[in-house]
Protein backbone atom coordinates (compact mmCIF):
# COMPACT_ATOMS: atom_id res chain seq x y z
CA UNK A 1 0.00 0.00 0.00
CA UNK A 2 1.29 3.48 -0.73
CA UNK A 3 2.25 5.49 2.28
CA UNK A 4 -0.36 8.09 3.34
CA UNK A 5 0.73 11.67 3.70
CA UNK A 6 -0.38 13.77 6.64
CA UNK A 7 -2.71 16.66 5.81
CA UNK A 8 -1.99 18.50 9.06
CA UNK A 9 -0.17 21.80 8.60
CA UNK A 10 3.48 22.04 9.40
CA UNK A 11 4.53 24.19 12.36
CA UNK A 12 6.01 26.72 9.94
CA UNK A 13 2.74 26.98 7.98
CA UNK A 14 0.74 27.41 11.21
CA UNK A 15 3.07 30.17 12.35
CA UNK A 16 2.73 31.85 8.97
CA UNK A 17 -1.06 31.85 9.12
CA UNK A 18 -1.05 33.11 12.70
CA UNK A 19 1.30 35.90 11.72
CA UNK A 20 -0.92 36.88 8.80
CA UNK A 21 -3.99 36.93 11.05
CA UNK A 22 -2.21 39.17 13.56
CA UNK A 23 -1.07 41.51 10.81
CA UNK A 24 -4.62 41.69 9.43
CA UNK A 25 -6.06 42.41 12.86
CA UNK A 26 -3.46 45.11 13.49
CA UNK A 27 -4.25 46.66 10.11
CA UNK A 28 -7.96 46.73 10.89
CA UNK A 29 -7.29 48.29 14.29
CA UNK A 30 -5.09 50.95 12.70
CA UNK A 31 -7.73 51.73 10.07
CA UNK A 32 -10.42 52.05 12.74
CA UNK A 33 -8.20 54.39 14.76
CA UNK A 34 -7.68 56.54 11.66
CA UNK A 35 -11.45 56.67 11.00
CA UNK A 36 -12.16 57.71 14.59
CA UNK A 37 -9.50 60.44 14.40
CA UNK A 38 -10.95 61.58 11.07
CA UNK A 39 -14.44 61.74 12.58
CA UNK A 40 -13.11 63.91 15.39
CA UNK A 41 -11.60 66.28 12.85
CA UNK A 42 -14.66 66.29 10.59
CA UNK A 43 -17.01 67.36 13.40
CA UNK A 44 -14.92 70.53 13.76
CA UNK A 45 -13.68 71.28 10.23
CA UNK A 46 -16.23 69.43 8.09
CA UNK A 47 -15.85 66.53 5.70
CA UNK A 48 -14.27 68.79 3.09
CA UNK A 49 -11.59 69.80 5.57
CA UNK A 50 -10.32 66.25 5.87
CA UNK A 51 -6.99 65.52 4.26
CA UNK A 52 -4.54 62.65 4.33
CA UNK A 53 -1.83 65.05 5.49
CA UNK A 54 -3.84 66.36 8.45
CA UNK A 55 -4.70 62.82 9.55
CA UNK A 56 -1.07 61.74 9.22
CA UNK A 57 -0.09 64.54 11.62
CA UNK A 58 -2.81 63.59 14.11
CA UNK A 59 -1.94 59.89 13.95
CA UNK A 60 1.82 60.37 13.93
CA UNK A 61 2.03 58.40 10.70
CA UNK A 62 3.38 59.04 7.24
CA UNK A 63 0.99 60.14 4.49
CA UNK A 64 1.66 56.92 2.61
CA UNK A 65 0.86 54.94 5.78
CA UNK A 66 -2.54 56.61 6.09
CA UNK A 67 -3.21 56.42 2.34
CA UNK A 68 -2.54 52.66 2.37
CA UNK A 69 -5.76 52.13 4.33
CA UNK A 70 -7.91 54.23 1.96
CA UNK A 71 -7.82 54.25 -1.78
CA UNK A 72 -8.74 57.93 -1.91
CA UNK A 73 -9.81 60.94 0.15
CA UNK A 74 -13.35 60.21 -1.02
CA UNK A 75 -13.21 56.71 0.47
CA UNK A 76 -12.01 58.22 3.74
CA UNK A 77 -14.95 60.64 3.80
CA UNK A 78 -17.44 57.81 3.16
CA UNK A 79 -15.85 55.78 5.98
CA UNK A 80 -16.25 58.74 8.33
CA UNK A 81 -19.94 59.08 7.42
CA UNK A 82 -20.52 55.39 8.10
CA UNK A 83 -18.74 55.64 11.46
CA UNK A 84 -20.80 58.68 12.41
CA UNK A 85 -24.01 56.86 11.47
CA UNK A 86 -22.94 53.83 13.54
CA UNK A 87 -22.34 56.05 16.59
CA UNK A 88 -25.66 57.82 15.98
CA UNK A 89 -27.53 54.50 15.94
CA UNK A 90 -25.81 53.32 19.12
CA UNK A 91 -26.63 56.51 21.02
CA UNK A 92 -30.00 57.49 19.59
CA UNK A 93 -31.83 54.63 17.89
CA UNK A 94 -31.07 51.40 19.77
CA UNK A 95 -31.59 52.73 23.33
CA UNK A 96 -35.06 53.98 22.32
CA UNK A 97 -36.09 50.49 21.20
CA UNK A 98 -36.55 49.49 24.85
CA UNK A 99 -39.46 51.94 25.12
CA UNK A 100 -42.97 50.64 24.28
CA UNK A 101 -44.17 51.28 20.74
CA UNK A 102 -46.17 54.42 20.25
CA UNK A 103 -45.72 57.93 21.60
CA UNK A 104 -43.36 56.72 24.35
CA UNK A 105 -40.93 55.31 21.78
CA UNK A 106 -41.31 58.38 19.57
CA UNK A 107 -40.49 60.60 22.53
CA UNK A 108 -37.51 58.40 23.46
CA UNK A 109 -36.15 58.75 19.92
CA UNK A 110 -36.52 62.53 20.06
CA UNK A 111 -35.07 62.78 23.57
CA UNK A 112 -32.00 60.76 22.52
CA UNK A 113 -31.69 62.87 19.37
CA UNK A 114 -31.81 65.99 21.54
CA UNK A 115 -29.14 64.65 23.91
CA UNK A 116 -26.77 64.03 21.02
CA UNK A 117 -27.62 67.39 19.47
CA UNK A 118 -26.91 69.13 22.77
CA UNK A 119 -23.43 67.61 22.84
CA UNK A 120 -22.83 68.48 19.18
CA UNK A 121 -23.59 72.16 19.78
CA UNK A 122 -19.94 72.50 20.86
CA UNK A 123 -18.53 70.40 18.02
CA UNK A 124 -20.83 69.94 15.06
CA UNK A 125 -23.20 67.52 13.38
CA UNK A 126 -21.92 65.66 10.31
CA UNK A 127 -25.48 65.36 8.97
CA UNK A 128 -26.02 69.13 9.08
CA UNK A 129 -22.56 70.36 8.08
CA UNK A 130 -22.31 67.64 5.43
CA UNK A 131 -25.62 68.70 3.90
CA UNK A 132 -24.29 72.24 3.54
CA UNK A 133 -21.07 71.01 1.95
CA UNK A 134 -22.57 68.45 -0.43
CA UNK A 135 -26.13 69.64 -1.14
CA UNK A 136 -25.26 70.74 -4.69
CA UNK A 137 -22.85 67.92 -5.54
CA UNK A 138 -23.07 64.39 -6.82
CA UNK A 139 -21.00 61.33 -6.01
CA UNK A 140 -20.49 58.62 -3.37
CA UNK A 141 -19.88 61.01 -0.46
CA UNK A 142 -23.20 62.80 -0.96
CA UNK A 143 -24.91 59.44 -1.58
CA UNK A 144 -23.54 57.96 1.67
CA UNK A 145 -24.56 61.06 3.61
CA UNK A 146 -28.08 61.14 2.17
CA UNK A 147 -28.52 57.39 2.72
CA UNK A 148 -27.59 57.73 6.41
CA UNK A 149 -29.99 60.62 6.97
CA UNK A 150 -32.83 58.90 5.09
CA UNK A 151 -32.28 55.70 7.12
CA UNK A 152 -32.73 57.70 10.32
CA UNK A 153 -35.77 59.50 8.93
CA UNK A 154 -37.31 56.14 8.00
CA UNK A 155 -36.92 55.00 11.61
CA UNK A 156 -38.66 58.14 12.87
CA UNK A 157 -41.51 57.70 10.38
CA UNK A 158 -41.97 54.09 11.49
CA UNK A 159 -42.31 55.27 15.08
CA UNK A 160 -44.86 57.90 14.03
CA UNK A 161 -46.88 55.31 12.08
CA UNK A 162 -46.81 52.89 15.00
CA UNK A 163 -48.16 55.61 17.31
CA UNK A 164 -50.88 56.35 14.76
CA UNK A 165 -51.77 52.65 14.38
CA UNK A 166 -52.07 52.37 18.17
CA UNK A 167 -54.57 55.23 18.18
CA UNK A 168 -52.23 57.59 20.06
CA UNK A 169 -51.93 59.98 17.11
CA UNK A 170 -54.74 61.12 14.83
CA UNK A 171 -55.55 58.80 11.96
CA UNK A 172 -55.10 61.63 9.46
CA UNK A 173 -51.52 62.39 10.57
CA UNK A 174 -49.11 62.37 7.63
CA UNK A 175 -45.81 60.84 8.74
CA UNK A 176 -43.73 63.00 6.41
CA UNK A 177 -45.33 66.19 7.71
CA UNK A 178 -44.80 65.34 11.37
CA UNK A 179 -41.21 64.30 10.73
CA UNK A 180 -40.63 67.53 8.80
CA UNK A 181 -41.72 69.58 11.79
CA UNK A 182 -39.73 67.52 14.30
CA UNK A 183 -36.60 67.66 12.13
CA UNK A 184 -37.12 71.41 11.85
CA UNK A 185 -36.73 71.68 15.64
CA UNK A 186 -33.31 70.04 15.46
CA UNK A 187 -32.16 72.32 12.63
CA UNK A 188 -33.46 75.40 14.47
CA UNK A 189 -31.72 74.29 17.65
CA UNK A 190 -28.35 74.06 15.87
CA UNK A 191 -28.80 77.51 14.35
CA UNK A 192 -30.03 79.15 17.55
CA UNK A 193 -27.62 77.50 19.97
CA UNK A 194 -24.50 76.98 17.86
CA UNK A 195 -24.57 80.06 15.64
CA UNK A 196 -26.57 82.68 17.57
CA UNK A 197 -25.62 81.36 21.05
CA UNK A 198 -29.15 82.04 22.26
CA UNK A 199 -29.74 80.75 25.81
CA UNK A 200 -32.76 78.56 26.37
CA UNK A 201 -32.66 77.06 22.87
CA UNK A 202 -32.75 73.47 24.14
CA UNK A 203 -35.77 74.17 26.33
CA UNK A 204 -37.59 75.81 23.42
CA UNK A 205 -36.89 72.78 21.21
CA UNK A 206 -38.31 70.45 23.88
CA UNK A 207 -41.38 72.67 24.22
CA UNK A 208 -41.74 72.63 20.45
CA UNK A 209 -41.81 68.83 20.44
CA UNK A 210 -44.47 68.80 23.15
CA UNK A 211 -46.53 71.22 21.05
CA UNK A 212 -46.22 68.99 17.99
CA UNK A 213 -47.31 65.94 19.96
CA UNK A 214 -50.28 67.81 21.42
CA UNK A 215 -51.37 69.03 17.98
CA UNK A 216 -51.14 65.59 16.36
CA UNK A 217 -52.47 63.61 19.36
CA UNK A 218 -55.66 61.61 19.02
CA UNK A 219 -58.60 63.15 20.85
CA UNK A 220 -59.51 61.42 24.11
CA UNK A 221 -63.00 59.93 24.13
CA UNK A 222 -65.53 62.27 25.71
CA UNK A 223 -67.09 60.82 28.85
CA UNK A 224 -70.85 60.22 28.61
Amino acid sequence: MPATTSSSPTPRASRGRAGSARALQKGQQTKQAIIEAALGLATHIGLEGLSIGALADVMGMSKSGVFAHFGSREELQVSVIREYHHCFEQEVFYPAMSAPRGVLRLRALFDNWMKRTSIEIDSGCIYISGAIEFDDRTGPVRDALAHSVLTWHAAMKRAIKQAKDLGQLRSDVVEDQMLFEVHGLILALHYEARFLKNPGSIERALTGFDNILARFAAQSPVAG
